[in-house]
C-alpha cells in the first residue's frame, strides 16, 4: 500500500493516534532508504514534522510513539527542512524521549505547553518519557538528534543551552550498567562527539565541569573490558598474561564505541600536550595513556577496522601532556616481548611498524603521517630508552656509503626522501625526527642524510655554520663502521656518499679568467634579483639565512672575494637564538 504525503499529512491532522499510526508505518517503509529529498515537497515535509512533534508531547502507545520518532529520523535528514526540530520545545521533546533530559528541557517543554500552538490531544508531563524506557524509541531519538545537530548551526546553540552535554554524561557515568544496549551506547558517544567537535564550549564543559577525561576514560575501560594488573599496565579481563598478538580481535561493536570515544575525546584535549597540569590531572591522564597503549596493542575486525582504530589512538596520544606517555614503557618485559635496554618497546614498535605503513601507502601524509611521526619525535625527546630504541631501527651504524641517503627501501631512505617533499609540515617533521634522533647534533644529522636534505631545518634553525650541541641529551657516542672510516674522507657532505671524481671545471684557466667568470655569474644574479625573479640570500653570522640587499650585491660585484655582512645580534630581522 502507498498512500502519498499530503495525504499522510490529513490522516495525522485528525489527532487519531491509531490512523496516524498507519499512515506513518506506511510513509516509514517507504522512505526508510531515502536520504536525497525533492525540494518540490519541502513545505510538506514541514507541515509533517510539526505534526509528528505534536504526537510526541502526547501520551502515545507505545508503538505510535516509535513510528513517530522514526519518521522525525527520516525527515531530519534533509537539512533544508529542519525548521520544526530546532526549537527549544522540539529539542527538549527528543532529548527528553532519547532519556537525555535535564532540568532546561524540562522548563522548554513546560514552555512550550504554555503557549498558544498546542496539539490535539492530552499533553503528558516533560518527564514521563523516561521512566519506562523504551531502547528502540530512545535510539530512534538520539540518532534523530545526531542528525539535527551535523546540519543545522541553531540545533547546536540551542543544544548546549539545553545543556545535553550533563544528561548525556549522566547515562555515560552508568557504562556498566546492562539496561543499554549497544546502540543506546553508541548513539550516546556519536551525539556526544559531534556537540565537542562543533561546540568550543561545550568541548570546555565536558573537559572541566563534567570530567571529561575521567568519564570517558571509564567509558573506553568498560568497552574494552579491562582488569589492571598494576597501576598502569592493563590487560583484558579473564585473559590476564595472554600475549596481546594471542587474543581474539575486538567485536565490531566494541570497535565501534571505542573509536566514538577516542574521537571525543582527541577534541577535549586538543592543546594539552605542552600544557602544565596538576597532580591529579596528571594521574587521569598517565590512567588514560595506559588504556591507549592497550588500544595500540589491540586488533580489531578485519585490517581495515584495526588501522583505523590505531589511527585514532595514535591521533589522541599525541595529545597528552608529554610526560604521560612513560606509561608506554611501563609494563614489564615477557616472553616474547621487544626489550630495549632493559624496557619493553612493544608499544614504540608498534608505533613504528604503523608510521612505516602510512610511509609505504603514502596518501594524504600530512594527515596520515604527521601525528605518528610528531608523537615519535616528543617520545624519543623525552625518554632515552625510546630514542636509542628508534635509532637502532631508523638511523643503524651506516654502511652504505655509495648510495644517497634518499635511494632505497630501508625506513632512513624512506624517511629522508620526504625531506625535501613539496609540503612544508611533512618535511619539517620528518627532519626534526632525524634530527632528535640524531640527539640534535648537526654533524651527525648531516651525516645520516646529506647536507642538500638536512639544509631545511638546519636553515630553519640557524645552524647552516654547523655548531649545535646535544642539549638534553646523553653523552652516548656515535659509533662508525669500518665501511663509514674507511670512506669518510672521500664522502661529498652535500650528497651524503662517495662520488666518482669529477674533471675541475676552471682547470686550465687563469687567475683573471676564473675572476672574470665569478663576475659574470655575481652579476647574471644582480640582473636576475633586480628584475624581481629571483630573491639572493646570504648566510648570516648567525647561522640563519637572510635576504641579500642591493648594497650587498654591489660590493660583490666590485669585489667577489668581499664575504656579504652578517646581520648584527639583536637586529629587527634576527629571528632569535
Amino acid at each position: 500500500m502507498t498512500m502519498d504525503l499530503n495525504s499522510i499529512i490529513d490522516q495525522l491532522e485528525t489527532g487519531d493516534q491509531d490512523v496516524a499510526l498507519v499512515a506513518l508505518q506506511i510513509y516509514n517503509k517507504e522512505n526508510s532508504q531515502c536520504f536525497a529529498f525533492n525540494k518540490d515537497g519541502e513545505s510538506e515535509r514541514e507541515r509533517l514534522g510539526k505534526l509528528v512533534l505534536g504526537f510526541l508531547t502526547r501520551e502515545l502507545q507505545p508503538s505510535c510513539q516509535l513510528a513517530c520518532v522514526e519518521t522525525v529520523r527520516i525527515l531530519s535528514r534533509d537539512k533544508h527542512c529542519l525548521g520544526p526540530f530546532v526549537s527549544h520545545s522540539a529539542m527538549a521533546t527528543l532529548a527528553t524521549i532519547a532519556g537525555i533530559g535535564t532540568a532546561e528541557t524540562g522548563q522548554a517543554q513546560e514552555g512550550a505547553e504554555e503557549g498558544p500552538n498546542v496539539s490535539v490531544g492530552e499533553t503528558k508531563s516533560p518527564n514521563n518519557a523516561s521512566e519506562n524506557p523504551d531502547v528502540e524509541v530512545m535510539v530512534e531519538a538520539l540518532k534523530s538528534l545526531c542528525n539535527i545537530l551535523l546540519h543545522n548551526h541553531t540545533a547546536q546553540v540551542v543544544a548546549e543551552e539545553l545543556q545535553l552535554m550533563k544528561g548525556i554524561a549522566e547515562r555515560l557515568k552508568q557504562c556498566h550498567d546492562p539496561t543499554w544496549t549497544h546502540e543506546v551506547r553508541f548513539f550516546d558517544l556519536r551525539l556526544t562527539f559531534l556537540l565537542t567537535a562543533l561546540r568550543v564550549d561545550v568541548r570546555a564543559q565536558l573537559a572541566k565541569e563534567l570530567h571529561g577525561i575521567s568519564l570517558l576514560g571509564n567509558q573506553l575501560d568498560a568497552t574494552l573490558g579491562l582488569c589492571w594488573p598494576d597501576t598502569f599496565e592493563s590487560a583484558r579481563a579473564g585473559s590476564e598474561g595472554i600475549p596481546p598478538e594471542e587474543l581474539p580481535p575486538l567485536s565490531r561493536e566494541q570497535t565501534e564505541r571505542a573509536m566514538e570515544i577516542l574521537k571525543t575525546l582527541f577534541n577535549i584535549t586538543f592543546n594539552t600536550a605542552k600544557s602544565e597540569v596538576d597532580e591529579e590531572d596528571a594521574a587521569e591522564y598517565r590512567h588514560l595513556g595506559a588504556i591507549l597503549r592497550h588500544c595500540l596493542m589491540s586488533c580489531a575486525d578485519g585490517e581495515e577496522r584495526t588501522e583505523e582504530f590505531h589511527s585514532h589512538t595514535v591521533n589522541l596520544l599525541g595529545n597528552l601532556p608529554l610526560p604521560s606517555l612513560d606509561v608506554l614503557l611501563m609494563p614489564k618485559v615477557q616472553q616474547g616481548s621487544i626489550e630495549h635496554m632493559g624496557v619493553n618497546m612493544d608499544a614504540v614498535h608498534m608505533l613504528l611498524d604503523f608510521m612505516e605503513k602510512r610511509l609505504d601507502r603514502g596518501n594524504k601524509l600530512k594527515e596520515t603521517l604527521l601525528p605518528c611521526l610528531n608523537l615519535l619525535t616528543e617520545s624519543a625527546r623525552i625518554h632515552r630508552e625510546t630514542r636509542k630504541f628508534l635509532r637502532s631501527k631508523v638511523l643503524p651504524p651506516l654502511r652504505d656509503v655509495k648510495n644517497r641517503p634518499e635511494v632505497g627501501s630501508s625506513l632512513r631512505n624512506k624517511l629522508v626522501r620526504l625531506m625535501t617533499h613539496i609540503d612544508t609540515d611533512v618535511k619539517t617533521c620528518v627532519a626534526e625526527l632525524i634530527f632528535v634522533l640524531c640527539k640534535e647534533s648537526v654533524s651527525r644529522f648531516i651525516k645520516y642524510t646529506g647536507y642538500g636534505n638536512a639544509a631545511g631545518l638546519l636553515a630553519a634553525r640557524g645552524l647552516l655554520r654547523g655548531a649545535g650541541d646535544s642539549g638534553i641529551y646523553s653523552g652516548d657516542e656515535d659509533s662508525e663502521t669500518e665501511e663509514y672510516r674507511e670512506a669518510k674522507a672521500l664522502i661529498n657532505p652535500v650528497t651524503g656518499v662517495v662520488e666518482e671524481e669529477q674533471s675541475n671545471p676552471m682547470e686550465g684557466m687563469t687567475e683573471e679568467q676564473k675572476e672574470y667568470e665569478a663576475m659574470k655569474l655575481v652579476s647574471m644574479f644582480d640582473k636576475l634579483s633586480r628584475n624581481n625573479i629571483i630573491q639572493p640570500m646570504q648566510l648570516g653570522g648567525d647561522g640563519r639565512i637572510t635576504e641579500l640587499n642591493q648594497d650587498d650585491m654591489q660590493r660583490l660585484v666590485h669585489n667577489p672575494h668581499v664575504q656579504p655582512r652578517a646581520q648584527p645580534p639583536g637586529s629587527d630581522s634576527d629571528e632569535g637564538n
